[in-house]
């Protein structure tokens, strides 16, 4: 059968059009051109698909979604885009879904409850079929007022211990951080800990505290400094910090964007990274290896975790156990974090020296 020239139509090209020009079945046509089934491609499966787009074909999601009662669209809410862990989040779910033939679309609430359930209602009422939720708080009962009402939900990079979650392995990750300083030989390190609510700032902070645990070093109250996500209040913990009595030779942020905003303070103070001050950050976002002094980091698999949430709320866990999956991390050293100085006390007249003329 020769290959047909595209036709002038009226109208909009179907199924049977595409079956009739190719000389297969309507059911045929049907499995080729359906994104959601693994790709064919022997043939006839060639075939079809160069006929359909010859006549311009194009498949009707809607009307397809309604006869299965789905609309292969997906709920994705997150605190904000302009952070770029949340950005990278929501892009590794929509490749996700790309994959399945579903679409993701994004809401931001600014890590707010009451915009959270603002947010989840619109989606709801545009049809998405679930909900990706990447803003679980502690004490928050949000995510029960989801289950209560039958609408299928899954976590993503915060979990509230109930959930189908899709997580970072947070402690891991914050053990090692925390153990690469001490093997470079800090021994006062402080920790910029991330908001108390969110489950991946806590486990941070546990990872951080193990380590310290199992190197005989004693947790001095004093170098934990609670903060939100944000570059400013990263900057206003590090100047805490440094202006300690005893300063850390050493920082440990829970994710990025605090980091850089330790490294402003610390360049306002006139202290060097790594000669006065080693840094580690968290999420390992893109701009980091290329700051002036590149970051060390701890790098977060956002494509197995976005991949493993939209598994967990389309398909559901395999096995009890399944209900929680946890995607481990892995640091990522680079120039921000040395052997600290042989002698603190030239770096202690620096320290104070940047703090005196600030």
């Amino acid at each position: 059968m020769q290959d047909e020239e595209p036709q002038e139509r009226h109208g909009r090209v179907t199924i049977l059009d595409v079956a009739a020009a190719a000389g297969v079945s309507k059911s045929t046509v049907s499995r080729i051109l359906d994104e959601r089934l693994p790709r064919s491609d022997n043939a006839t499966a060639r075939r079809v698909r160069q006929v359909a787009e010859s006549l311009g074909y194009m498949r009707d999601v809607s009307a397809a979604s309604l006869r299965r009662g789905q609309t292969n669209t997906i709920g994705v809410i997150v605190p904000r885009l302009t952070d770029t862990v949340m950005a990278m989040l929501y892009e590794a779910l929509a490749r996700a879904c790309a994959r399945t033939g579903q679409f993701a679309i994004v809401a931001t609430t600014d890590d707010e409850p009451r915009a959270d359930r603002a947010a989840a209602q619109t989606l709801l009422q545009r049809g998405v079929d679930g909900l990706v939720l990447s803003t679980a708080r502690t004490g928050d009962d949000f995510a029960q007022e989801l289950a209560n009402r039958g609408v299928p939900y899954v976590l993503a990079l915060r979990s509230d211990g109930r959930s189908l979650a899709s997580v970072g392995d947070d402690r891991l990750g914050g053990y090692l951080a925390t153990r690469h300083l001490i093997d470079l030989g800090h021994r006062r390190i402080g920790i910029i800990a991330g908001p108390s609510y969110a489950s991946s700032s806590r486990g941070r902070v546990e990872g951080y505290r193990e380590a310290l645990a199992e190197a005989g070093i004693p947790e001095d109250p004093a170098l934990l400094i609670e903060s939100t996500f944000g570059i400013d209040s990263g900057a206003d913990a590090a100047e805490r910090l440094m202006r300690l009595p005893d300063p850390p030779t050493a920082l440990f942020a829970v994710n990025d964007n605090t980091a850089i905003g330790a490294l402003s303070t610390l360049a306002r103070l006139g202290l060097t990274v790594p000669g006065d001050v080693s840094l580690v950050g968290y999420n390992d976002i893109p701009i980091v290896s290329r700051l002036p002094t590149p970051l060390t980091s701890v790098r977060v698999p956002f494509d197995q975790i976005a991949a493993d949430a939209l598994d967990l709320l389309t398909r559901g866990p395999a096995t009890r156990s399944d209900r929680l999956r946890i995607a481990a991390p892995t640091l990522i050293p680079r120039q921000s974090t040395a052997v600290p100085r042989q002698t603190r006390a030239g770096a202690g007249r620096v320290r104070r020296r940047g703090l005196e003329t600030r």
